[in-house]
């Protein structure tokens, strides 16, 4: 049965490439103590050839783009990621937060300047960045229409990728699309809604592997990955490829 490999840290093995993953909550590796939430960088794995492409994790919860650097972790990257190797981006939850110091971001100024330090940084070590705009949550009006929620973040990646001619993946448009599709009451099978709690931002196994199968589609349909890089694109996958890990003691 295949096992989603997410982990903060190298995944090299032979001559593979990596695909290290920058991000927030609804990316990063989850444990047997928040389970069922699931981020779609657990899920990201089973749509990738691993004898080609390896996965490494360094999504964590609650950060943005300005906090991710200033705590250390984009360094920690960059001294691992190698000439080949692919950095994706995605930010902009938490960069949102105007009442937090700490993460809180400008679209047009700060936030493109913390994430030019992503895309220079991976850059300069030969490895490939690509930016993702951030995956939507669960959103409706009263006639049943998905609602976009990130402001001006998502617009800024865009004009950041075309200027600096970095491949995009267009998640929040893709995902708001997916959830319009589903609609109101299909959507809350996808996020974490359990009998304790309604969660509209963070997803469930379904959710996450829908949004790694969008995350695959675009690295193809961008030519970032070939053919030979991804596979089951169209295939079901079982949610008991899920796995949660037991926290760090």
């Amino acid at each position: 049965m295949p096992l989603a490999f997410s982990v903060a840290g190298t995944a090299h093995a032979g001559n593979r490439r990596t695909l290290y993953v920058a991000g927030d909550s609804t990316a990063a590796q989850k444990h047997a103590n928040t389970a069922p939430e699931t981020g779609w960088g657990m899920a990201i794995p089973f749509f990738l050839q691993s004898s080609r492409l390896a996965v490494s994790n360094h999504a964590v919860n609650g950060r943005s783009s300005k906090s991710f650097v200033d705590e250390g972790r984009l360094k920690g990257i960059l001294s691992a990621i190698r000439p080949g190797d692919l950095l994706l981006v995605q930010f902009g939850h938490n960069d949102e937060k105007r009442e937090d110091p700490a993460r809180y971001t400008e679209p047009w100024s700060t936030y493109q300047e913390y994430l030019r330090m992503y895309l220079d940084g991976a850059r300069a070590r030969g490895a490939r960045p690509v930016l993702a705009t951030c995956v939507e949550r669960r959103r409706f009006d009263a006639a049943g229409k998905a609602l976009p929620t990130h402001g001006e973040y998502p617009a800024a990646m865009r004009a950041l990728a075309a200027e600096e001619r970095v491949a995009l993946l267009d998640i929040q448009a893709l995902s708001l699309a997916l959830w319009q599709r589903l609609g109101v009451e299909e959507t809350k099978k996808y996020f974490n809604w359990t009998a304790a709690e309604q969660d509209n931002t963070h997803f469930n196994p379904p959710g996450a592997i829908e949004v790694a199968r969008l995350v695959a589609r675009e690295l193809l349909r961008t030519r970032v990955l070939g053919p030979r890089d991804v596979r089951r694109l169209d295939e079901r996958i079982p949610e008991s490829w899920i796995t949660w890990p037991e926290p760090a003691a």
